[in-house]
């Protein structure tokens, strides 16, 4: 795998493309019954198939993820706690785990709990994940049909090819990620947003608390959108209650 074999990061569209093809070849040689084919996994049977893997797992699991791509893609409430409660039930057990999701992601994790960072996995940040996949043992791997959305369907892989490609994708990415131990949630919210957090804790109306800040209305509703990115909220009333978990309000 050229573009993770050269020393350099590669690009989200290059990790995608790689693996495209390394899945195309993989169906190329599977039909000649030179290598295991991949198994298809229809939508209504991915969280059966997932469990089960789960439970299978006993040395290491790795994973590209992103709780926030879920939720804007209409993934349901249940599969997402599904999700967490299958890496939970990993991490209880099995002595390595690693973890890669985005900035958003992570923030917005905190009421669904997949990534298990601060419970026994390691994790790594970086801007945007290039697909999702799951690589149990270093020998079976989830990634979805669409490589987006495992809930729309997946393709469970044996092939030693296909895995090794994508154990050198984790492996690239988690050494340019960030740990999210270093710049941990004990952060200060920044001094600029806080006035914007009272304003939206008080209840007043954009131009209201515009006028009481000293900023035009469309600053101020700038602030209020760095505010929600930041707590990875996805409406004014969850960044309250977020802010409140922080100890921020």
């Amino acid at each position: 795998m050229s573009v993770v074999a050269s020393g350099r990061v590669p690009t989200r569209s290059a990790l995608r493309e790689t693996l495209s093809e390394t899945l195309e070849e993989s169906a190329f040689h599977s039909d000649r019954g030179i290598r295991p084919p991949a198994q298809c996994v229809r939508p209504e049977n991915v969280g059966t198939a997932a469990a089960r893997l789960a439970a299978a797992t006993r040395h290491e699991l790795l994973t590209f993820d992103d709780p926030s791509g879920c939720i804007g893609q209409g993934v349901p409430e249940r599969m997402l706690v599904h999700a967490a409660a299958c890496i939970r039930q990993i991490v209880d057990r099995v002595p390595e785990v690693r973890q890669i999701t985005s900035r958003r992601g992570l923030a917005q994790d905190a009421d669904v709990g997949t990534i298990r960072w601060r419970h026994g996995a390691q994790a790594r940040v970086i801007d945007r994940i290039p697909f999702r996949m799951g690589v149990m043992d270093r020998s079976v791997a989830l990634v979805p049909i669409d490589l987006d959305v495992l809930y729309n369907g997946m393709l469970l892989v044996r092939d030693p090819v296909v895995v090794r490609t994508l154990v050198r994708a984790h492996q690239c990415s988690w050494r340019s990620g960030e740990d999210p131990n270093a710049t941990s949630s004990d952060e200060e919210l920044p001094a600029h947003l806080v006035p914007v957090l009272d304003c939206l804790l008080a209840g007043l109306t954009d131009d209201a608390a515009a006028a009481r800040i000293g900023l035009s209305a469309r600053t101020y509703c700038r602030r209020v959108g760095d505010l929600l990115t930041l707590l990875g909220a996805a409406g004014r009333f969850q960044a309250g209650a977020r802010a409140a978990r922080r100890g921020w309000a």
